[in-house]
């Protein structure tokens, strides 16, 4: 993954796709696969956005249940049920469990309707991965250190567990691999239009201080919460904002869906490389686009909701590892309240004939992409069917997945790689993993985990930051690798991080401290000593 602006820069493309996230990166990739022209930018790094600030979830939506939209549900289901398939490195099953008390918004009765219903959309009724019922003594056993006062009883049911920012590059690889040209921090300045018609784009190369043409048939925008921020964007767009927090290990393998005391909302708390992600927020946001912060609101609403529901630990502020904030970009509505606002998605075409992207979910951004990438062929005028739906993702080896991942698994052994190491290396690059062999045959010590309580290995910092694009040191700490969030850095151990990358990025002593500065900057980190 290299970048290049002489591809971009004064060529000509079917399709020009501005915004480097889920939707973008699915676009692309769609219609890549289906024989076309593809250029893809990015103001900024891949998945820089939403895209990132999810809660790394591949769901149906349970809760979407209780407003009828069992349309979306199932359309997600199926997704998700779809990707588990052809992504078992990049998409996992995960299972949650559901509490229910004596003063619970749903009862055991509705909560098992729902489940029902629920399982029934995804085609799994009768199957292991069916809903499971537990009384008090079994649900206690299960998840420990829940509060049991006044608990009755509860339900597990299954849904999907991701990364989404690898999720987003994997496809920008995929296109990239099928002669797509990608760019990150290449920001689209104007439109070129030809009566009335768009025709092409001005952009600049933040990284070369480039500016350039770019010529193409159809434009799409995915840019998301920048859309939204355009004149014709609050039209058709409402943001809302959600906010994680990672705090210790509490939880096993699964899941817990709760629900909050102070206004019904739906929140979880989730398993994820060895830490707890508690989340999400959902307020109406219409601030500044480009500083979505955590603030203190956020993080008492959060607290106090997860520490009502908890016995064995009581957490604080100072219990907080990392946090993150994102703005979802909704259809604009009537909805008194975001959470009543829906999920779905929408494609706006303009008069001079842009696509624009609107609302939707990470986990139904394939199919809304095929229905774009439908559209330009439409207006095209070219017959290629979509071919995304159930082809195995880019990095998925060719062997049946858990036969090579058991042999993976013994050659990493031999290398002296931890086994949480392996499992995540395997989630994180599947067939990729032979590189990072290699780079530890050559340095052993790579094969060192960078934080002592965290699943990350310096050969995959150093794989990353030389085959995955990178620019800044941000993009290889937060997106490639999301030890910003995960763990409480230093700047001298982010300094020591940007010296073992160097020779990969080329850069001396000065860049060095220049990029360690400035992402302790931006996360607020206390200044090197």
């Amino acid at each position: 993954m290299n970048r290049d602006f002489s591809k971009l820069n004064n060529q000509s493309f079917d399709v020009l796709i501005c915004g480097g996230g889920i939707y973008g990166a699915w676009t692309a990739y769609d219609a890549a696969l289906r024989g076309l022209k593809v250029a893809i930018v990015d103001r900024g790094d891949w998945a820089c956005a939403t895209s990132s600030a999810s809660s790394k979830l591949i769901h149906g939506g349970l809760r979407y249940l209780e407003t009828l939209d069992f349309k979306l549900v199932k359309k997600a289901l199926r997704e998700r049920q779809m990707l588990m398939k052809s992504a078992p490195h990049r998409v996992w099953p995960l299972r949650f469990g559901v509490p229910v008390y004596a003063n619970s918004r749903l009862g055991a009765l509705r909560l098992k309707a729902g489940l029902v219903l629920y399982d029934l959309l995804a085609s799994v009724t009768g199957s292991s991965e069916a809903h499971r019922y537990f009384n008090r003594p079994e649900f206690t056993r299960h998840f420990p250190y829940l509060n049991d006062v006044a608990l009755k009883s509860g339900f597990t049911y299954l849904d999907a567990q991701t990364d989404d920012a690898r999720f987003v590059l994997e496809l920008i690889d995929g296109a990239l691999a099928l002669g797509a040209v990608a760019l990150n921090y290449c920001e689209v300045t104007g439109f070129i239009e030809k009566e009335g018609q768009l025709c092409g784009a001005h952009v600049f190369d933040k990284i070369g201080a480039r500016a350039g043409d770019i010529y193409a048939r159809q434009i799409v925008n995915t840019t998301g919460q920048w859309l939204a921020a355009t004149l014709q964007g609050q039209a058709w767009c409402r943001l809302t904002k959600g906010v994680h927090l990672i705090l210790p290990n509490v939880l096993a393998n699964e899941a817990l869906l709760l629900t909050a005391q102070q206004d019904g909302r739906v929140f979880f708390m989730i398993p994820w490389y060895g830490v707890t992600l508690l989340g999400t927020t959902d307020t109406h946001y219409s601030g500044d686009i480009e500083q979505v912060k955590v603030d203190k609101d956020d993080i008492d609403y959060l607290l106090d909701e997860a520490n009502r529901l908890l016995k064995s630990v009581h957490w604080t502020e100072a219990d907080i590892i990392g946090q993150y904030a994102g703005l979802r970009v909704l259809k604009q509505s009537s909805a008194l309240t975001p959470s009543a606002a829906s999920r779905d998605w929408e494609l706006k075409i303009a008069p001079n004939s842009l696509l624009n992207s609107i609302g939707g979910k990470i986990t139904s951004a394939r199919e809304d992409a095929a229905h774009i990438v439908d559209a330009l062929c439409k207006n095209l005028k070219l017959q290629a069917p979509c071919k995304t739906f159930g082809l195995s993702f880019p990095w998925l080896p060719d062997a049946d997945f858990q036969t090579w991942s058991q042999s993976v698994s013994a050659q990493a052994k031999k290398l002296a790689i931890d086994d949480d190491s392996i499992h995540w290396l395997i989630r994180r690059h599947a067939k990729r993993v032979v590189v990072i062999f290699q780079l530890i045959e050559t340095n052993p010590d790579w094969a060192r985990r960078i934080v002592p309580d965290l699943p990350f290995i310096y050969a995959d910092l150093v794989f990353c930051a030389r085959y995955e694009m990178v620019v800044h040191l941000e993009d290889l700490l937060r997106r490639r690798m999301p030890l910003l969030i995960l763990a409480k850095l230093t700047h001298a151990k982010i300094m020591h991080l940007a010296e073992i990358v160097a020779a990969q990025l080329n850069w001396d002593q000065g860049i060095c401290k220049q990029e360690a500065d400035l992402c302790c900057q931006k996360w607020r980190l206390p200044p090197l000593e």
